[in-house]
Order: C-alpha cells, then structure tokens, then sequence
C-alpha cells in the first residue's frame, strides 16, 4: 500500500516537471519564431525594431499567459 501511494506521488511530480519543461521549450521556440518574423517584417518594410520587438512580446505575453491559465485549470484538480 505505502509503495503504490509512494509511486504515484512520484509519477505526478514527473509527469508535473514534464509539463513545466515543455511550456519552456514552448515560451522559447515561439519567442524566437515571432523575433525573426518580426525581423522579416522590419527588413520587408524598412521598420527597424518595431515588428521585431512588438512580435517578440506579443508571443511572450501569450505563451506566459497561457501556461498561466493552464496552471490555474490544474490547479482545479487537486
């Protein structure tokens, strides 16, 4: 009884750190693919930093605020 209650409490914390590393990597990947969209945009329109900057918050702002609500979903769980 106590090794399968141990077990299962250490499967949630993997499978919590999983979760915690994949809104990372996803925060990352789309800061970087909005940053060269954005410099796309400013070498296309002559635009220097504003797309570059406006794209790169704009998926921060997004990506945080997602993971934030995702978090607040789970939270409703336990």
């Amino acid at each position: 009884m106590l090794l399968t209650k141990r077990n299962r409490q250490s499967n949630i914390n993997y499978s919590q750190l999983l979760m915690i590393t994949a809104w990372g990597l996803t925060i990352v990947v789309s800061s970087f693919l909005f940053l060269y969209a954005g410099y796309w945009l400013d070498g296309k329109l002559n635009t220097e930093p504003t797309f570059m900057l406006g794209l790169f918050f704009l998926a921060v702002f997004f990506s945080i605020g997602r993971f934030y609500w995702e978090v607040w979903q789970k939270r409703k769980q336990f």
